[in-house]
């Protein structure tokens, strides 16, 4: 297994040392038309990158409130992971942010995987806090939601005011990865016809339904725009010498004296992040006191199979 994944790799490296074009996707905005359950508003933000300028689409409800829910997604979601989540924030009050990744749902997408980095991603959603002037945040984040906003929350701390990690963490390369995410690693490198809907489907306790396939593979109609989902990844620090473990080090030096509430919102059935909510527990003062949950009957993506306990998990801090 090692031996083909470091083949992969050496032949990725040839391969990128020969293409000197990049090619910024535009998202076909028709693909997302009449989705079930998704009726928001759209709104697109610029954002430079060394490639180019790039769109990063998001959702912005009750814009008019100052307490802001920054709600982040992971791979290979995008910001329809929380359509169930959005209408019941606003109603309590919140403004209601839900960016999609670049490479994923509604932004631009580049066509080769090498333009994906760890830093860029801080460095583009950076951008996009600074943009909206975004503050006093609640930041909930799952998958590489939370090695984004965790990050974010560390650079930006007067803008954040309270975080709810479910199902994600910070890795710094000194454990190991395990061997199912090595196993799933190789997968996206080397399956020919990524079914990108089914990974989400795979991710769940209960399933999910056409609908809701159609509306996670909407944003990949060709290889090419699944590029990011490939590359995700590889960008893991899985080694203290992978180029985003310093920096993740770095950002845990801040979270080891961050005061502000910090709640663990992790699911009973999620074997990709088990046990990670115990370093925060351990690491970070704001979780002392704190009314952590472990959400019953959900997978990793706890935003399909218990909407309503995800919300509950941010309420429950609202007026902390």
């Amino acid at each position: 297994m090692v031996d083909s994944y470091k083949k992969i790799e050496m032949k990725n490296c040839l391969l990128k040392t020969t293409i000197n074009v990049v090619t910024i996707l535009k998202t076909d905005l028709s693909l997302f038309e009449n989705l079930v359950g998704w009726d928001f508003n759209e709104n697109f933000l610029s954002v430079s990158s060394e490639f180019g300028d790039i769109n990063i689409h998001y959702v912005d409800e009750n814009s008019e409130s100052k307490d802001v829910a920054l709600l982040m997604h992971g791979n290979p979601t995008w910001g329809y992971l929380y359509r169930n989540m959005i209408n019941p924030l606003k109603e309590s009050g919140y403004r209601v942010i839900v960016p999609d990744l670049p490479g994923f749902g509604k932004s631009d997408k580049f066509s080769v995987r090498y333009n994906y980095t760890y830093e860029g991603f801080v460095e583009w959603m950076s951008q996009f806090i600074e943009s909206l002037d975004l503050k006093n945040i609640t930041l909930f984040c799952q998958d590489w939601g939370g090695l984004i906003g965790l990050r974010l929350a560390a650079k930006y701390g007067d803008r954040f005011e309270k975080i709810i990690a479910a199902n994600t963490g910070l890795p710094t390369g000194k454990a190991p990865l395990s061997e199912g995410f090595a196993v799933f690693r190789e997968f996206l490198q080397i399956k020919s016809d990524l079914h990108v809907a089914g990974q989400v489907r795979n991710g769940t306790t209960k399933g999910i339904d056409d609908d809701a396939l159609a509306a996670y593979n909407a944003p990949f109609p060709s290889d090419d725009h699944k590029q990011g989902v490939r590359q995700f990844p590889n960008l893991v620090p899985g080694t203290l010498r992978t180029p985003s473990a310093e920096p993740n080090k770095e950002a845990w030096k801040i979270l080891r004296e961050w005061n502000k509430p910090f709640l663990c919102a992790f699911s009973d059935k999620d074997p990709i992040f088990a046990g990670v909510e115990n370093s925060f527990y351990k690491l970070v003062p704001g979780c002392e006191g704190m009314p952590h949950v472990t959400i019953k009957d959900a997978g990793h993506f706890l935003q399909e199979d218990q909407p309503d306990a995800c919300v509950e998990a941010i309420l429950s801090i609202k007026d902390i």
